[in-house]
């Protein structure tokens, strides 16, 4: 397979993910948005910040949560123990469809994977929905019994579809799998006899590693506020929120294209060569791919930094009301747009090296991880106690700073003896800078003349100001990037995905 029928896949896999998860994430924003006007923050920071936990947990330290740990007043928060079970009995079922996960995910199965996660998110909001309005007294019990539900669903989905699939050998996808029938994903014995494959069992060891540092990095927030007790129930119910909210577009544009494009990079590149000694034509496929993923993410993570800081206070109202945007709900906002940045530039950043580096240098950035998780925790101790749970981002956004210096160095030398310099794309043309510094100061303004007590009137004025200043910042990047509208075109375009995917 060639490199640029690979990155068409990777086009079409990334392209399929934004549109439909764009749209059922819509809904389920609706869902949540409704479900928020009939809580209280206790209860969301136990549910959406302690309990979670305990399911990562669950094969090891569930007994932690219940032990342990604070447990919440059972007049706030009624049902904890129970709830904490139940979260810990949907990992297992989740558990059970990983396998299925990961062969969609190999193989490029578009639909399959992005309308079954959709498709589950949905029936556990609407779940969550009738139970908050028809028996609210339940507490805990609706969010994990919805949790439980959405991880049989989502399961149910994937034994479902491979069951089927399987079953038809003549299918032109079933003969593309590694498996024949369903029994093969199950535990067996080995042709020699043993239970264990040692080899297979060093790199899952291999990969749990990085996957557990990379849970202290990406959760590491929820485990202090857990075992520390820096924030309120309260105050951590917020911060999920807000943290949630700040997160739905690197959810919808950001993991999309990070997952699509790793896949690409790892088919096209060959590790353990430097690209001099690699076939040049996919060297430099590679090399404009991820050149024009950094202009992309810049521009995105940008875009959502300048236009967030004037409407983080407007967007927390119409999403929950004055109990996220009073206090220090918009602070927080705007502090987590200026990590979306980070968060986009490292995504694209990291797919290229994780699928570029050798085993010897993936165990090196494995210690390196490990350095930036206790500096992470340390920081994030710190940090909260001085500004609050502000300090959380800050000390993300100083983590995520790291891992992106790391990633540009190893980008950087892979390319430093070859004729690509990918990182060019973090380059933007300085009238592009100057619109958004424009429109940056235009929309603060129009934050301070109209918004956010003056009725609705003036809000949708200040709606309008950003629509303007959006449309002539979009505008003024089409002129100015010309390269990545050919891009986007050629291989995100809407006619392309269109045709592959009837």
């Amino acid at each position: 397979m060639g490199s640029q029928e690979v990155l068409g896949q990777a086009a079409r896999l990334a392209s399929s993910g934004l549109l439909m998860q764009v749209l059922f994430r819509l809904i389920t924003f609706v869902l949540n948005a409704f479900i928020l006007r009939f809580l209280s923050k206790e209860i969301v920071g136990v549910v959406n910040v302690r309990v979670p936990l305990g399911v990562f947990w669950t094969l090891f330290l569930g007994w932690v949560w219940l032990q342990l740990l604070e447990v919440p007043d059972p007049d706030v928060i009624p049902h904890y123990r129970t709830g904490v079970v139940l979260f810990g009995l949907s990992a297992v079922v989740e558990l059970l469809g990983e396998p299925f996960w990961v062969l969609a995910q190999a193989h490029m199965f578009i639909k399959l994977k992005v309308i079954t996660e959709s498709l589950s998110v949905i029936l556990k909001s609407v779940l969550t929905a009738f139970l908050v309005l028809w028996v609210p007294h339940w507490g805990l019990y609706i969010f994990s019994l919805a949790q439980l539900f959405y991880t049989t669903v989502l399961v149910l989905c994937y034994v479902i579809y491979f069951t089927k699939l399987l079953g038809s050998p003549e299918s032109a996808k079933q003969q593309t799998l590694p498996v024949s029938r369903i029994t093969d994903l199950l535990p067996s014995i080995t042709r020699s006899g043993a239970f264990v494959n040692w080899k297979e069992a060093k790199l899952t060891w291999s990969f749990f590693k990085q996957s557990f540092l990379k849970q202290i990095l990406t959760e590491g927030e929820r485990y202090v506020m857990t075992f520390l007790n820096i924030l309120n129930f309260g105050d951590q119910g917020v911060y999920d929120i807000v943290n949630n909210l700040g997160s739905l577009v690197a959810r919808l544009i950001f993991q999309p294209i990070e997952e699509s494009f790793y896949i690409f990079f790892a088919k096209v590149l060959e590790r353990e060569k430097d690209a001099t000694l690699q076939k040049q034509e996919d060297v430099a496929v590679a090399a404009s791919v991820l050149e024009s993923l950094l202009k992309l993410a810049l521009l995105a993570g940008l875009t959502i930094t300048v236009f967030g800081f004037a409407y983080s206070q407007l967007a927390l109202d119409i999403y929950g009301g004055a109990m996220l945007s009073s206090g220090s709900g918009p602070v927080l906002l705007r502090s987590y747009c200026l990590y979306v940045l980070l968060l986009a530039i490292n995504g694209v950043t990291e797919c290229f090296t994780f699928a570029a580096m050798s085993k010897e240098e993936v165990d090196r950035y494995n210690f390196t991880m490990l350095a930036l998780s206790s500096s992470f925790l340390v920081l994030s101790c710190i940090l909260t106690r001085w500004c609050g749970s502000v300090g959380f981002i800050l000390a993300n956004c100083f983590n995520m700073g790291i891992r992106i210096t790391q990633s540009l160095f190893f980008i950087h030398r892979y390319y430093r003896e070859s004729p690509y310099r990918p990182l060019a794309g973090l380059h933007l043309s300085p009238v592009l800078l100057g619109v958004f510094a424009l429109s940056g100061g235009i929309t603060g303004v129009s934050e301070v003349l109209l918004c956010c007590e003056q009725g609705w009137p003036a809000r949708l004025a200040h709606v309008a100001v950003g629509a303007f200043c959006l449309g002539m910042t979009l505008g003024t990047a089409c002129l100015t990037e010309t390269k990545l509208v050919h891009f986007l075109s050629t291989q995100l375009g809407m006619s392309r995905l269109t045709d592959k995917m009837t």
